[in-house]
This record gives structure tokens, C-alpha cells and sequence, in this order.
């Protein structure tokens, strides 16, 4: 009885992602913005795969967050963000990014990034003197 071949056996197995293998996902972005965006994080020593994934997530939660929340953090300066990530240094992350892509590709991430933009300058309503 003939044998199958192992290069055989092995092409029918389902694909394992290798270790750094993410690729970016990014609501609202076409597969080359999305594709250009693993370039960078693969090729940029300092960014590491789904860095910008990340930074898009933690800035969109943190400009949803209550409007009370965003200025008591910014008023009593006790932001501890030492323990999670930095929105603040997600934005910056995504700055440097916008500047790093094509001009095609970063109007579709600022596209993204300007929706989260548009909830955090919105006019935060008048607060009681104490805070509440």
C-alpha cells in the first residue's frame, strides 16, 4: 500500500498563526490600509504587531468613557495609567503612525481616529462645585 507523503498531510492541517503572526484589525479600514499597517508594525523596531489595534481600541474607550470621569482625571491629576495603557500615549502612538503612512491609507485611519476625536473636544457640560 502506497504511503501518503508528509508535505501532503501537512497541507491539509488548518494553519497555525506563528508566534507574531496578528495581523491589524481596524473597523472602518480597507484591507491595504490594514496591510500597510502590519508592514509598519513588522518593519518599526519600536512597535510591536497589533500596537496600533491597541491604540485604536484604548483611545475609543477612553473618549467614551462619562464626561465627569474625563474631568475629574484631568483636574485632580491622579490619572493612574501605570497599571494599564496610557490613552493619551495611544493617541500619540497613532499621530506618529498617521505621519508614517501613505497619504490614501492615513485618510482612511483618520478618518477612524477623528470619530474618536469629535467625542473627546465635544463641550463637556457645566459640573456642581464638588464634583458630582
Amino acid at each position: 500500500m502506497p504511503r501518503r507523503r508528509p508535505g501532503h498531510i501537512r497541507a491539509a492541517l488548518p494553519r497555525r498563526p506563528r508566534n507574531g503572526d496578528t495581523k491589524a484589525v481596524v473597523d472602518g479600514l480597507s484591507q491595504r490600509a490594514l496591510s500597510e499597517i502590519t508592514r509598519l508594525e513588522h518593519t518599526w523596531n519600536h512597535l510591536q504587531p497589533g500596537d496600533v489595534t491597541r491604540a485604536v481600541r484604548v483611545w475609543g474607550a477612553y473618549v467614551k468613557l462619562p464626561v465627569r470621569r474625563l474631568w475629574l482625571d484631568h483636574e485632580s491629576g491622579d490619572v493612574h495609567w501605570y497599571c494599564c495603557e496610557d490613552p493619551l500615549e495611544a493617541r500619540a502612538l497613532l499621530e506618529i503612525v498617521l505621519h508614517a503612512m501613505s497619504p490614501r491609507s492615513a485618510r482612511e485611519l483618520r478618518v477612524v481616529v477623528g470619530r474618536y476625536d469629535a467625542m473627546w473636544n465635544t463641550r463637556a457640560p457645566s459640573l456642581p462645585a464638588d464634583g458630582r
